[in-house]
């Protein structure tokens, strides 16, 4: 069994690096407001305090993707042990594992987006535990059912990204030349985390606006399509899309680097 230590190591770190583009991605998708024009200057902007909610999204983010790419990667060897084909042993742990994450960590999701920006939760700004305040007054004024509102669209815009990354992370791993030397290792591992990463957070945002648009309104998944059609037209597929590449690619791809470099290094191997 492999050790779980450097995933959760990996993870962590890459969820305390990237909490800014986080930031970012979710006020740029959710329409709040950010002063700078240009990608970067979002970024910079939104790297600035307040950090609302940031250790949530930090815990909440390192916990699911250590869980997701370990158990991938078990659940993955365990099933080609078992005779299993290449496809299904690396894209059902993950999506079976992704879903669950995503149930679990739906009302700190939906609470952390909405500390961000949104003027009906500006209360929660003056508490000690922000988060636990949203959730506190989505539970009395619209219900428990209120904290996984937009599950759904979140399982579908989460489990893809991650199985996509889960194969894509595989079959690099299988297409690469082994490497032996130190220098060949570093860029042999950062391939695999970029292709693993990128593909699947530029093909789910607009699964992520469209959620984010569903915590502002409150509304279901039609009512929130027809607004941002009339609203929009096609242009809502592509908001934040740009910050969004950063924000959803960079934590997995440093995830997966990360992982390869502390288990190689608590292997006493040189990386």
């Amino acid at each position: 069994m492999a050790d779980p230590m450097p995933y959760f190591a990996a993870s962590a770190v890459s969820s305390v690096m990237t909490f800014p583009l986080w930031k970012a991605a979710a006020i740029g998708q959710s329409g709040y407001a950010l002063k700078a024009k240009s990608v970067f200057g979002r970024l910079s902007e939104a790297a600035m305090p307040p950090y609302r909610g940031s250790l949530v999204v930090v815990s909440g983010r390192a916990w699911a993707q250590a869980a997701i790419f370990f158990g991938s990667d078990e659940g993955s060897r365990w099933l080609r042990m078992q005779g299993w084909n290449t496809a299904l042993s690396s894209s059902l742990p993950p999506l079976v594992i992704s879903a669950n994450v995503q149930i679990a960590n739906q009302p700190f999701v939906r609470s952390s987006i909405m500390l961000q920006g949104d003027p009906q939760v500006s209360f929660a700004q003056r508490s000690s535990s922000p988060t636990f305040a949203v959730i506190r007054h989505l539970w009395k004024t619209e219900g428990a059912g209120s904290l996984w509102l937009g599950t759904g669209v979140g399982i579908l815009r989460t489990v893809p990204k991650y199985v996509t990354a889960v194969v894509a992370k595989d079959f690099m791993e299988d297409f690469l030349p082994s490497a032996h030397a130190g220098s060949s290792t570093i860029l042999r591992s950062a391939m695999k985390s970029v292709a693993a990463s990128l593909v699947g957070a530029v093909l789910t945002n607009p699964l992520d606006v469209l959620q984010n648009e569903m915590y502002k309104s409150g509304q279901g998944v039609l009512p929130t399509l027809q607004r941002l059609r009339l609203a929009e037209g096609r242009r809502w597929l592509l908001r934040g899309c740009g910050s969004n590449a950063f924000a959803s690619a960079m934590p997995m791809a440093l995830t997966i680097f990360l992982t390869d470099a502390f288990t190689q290094w608590r292997h006493n191997s040189v990386f």
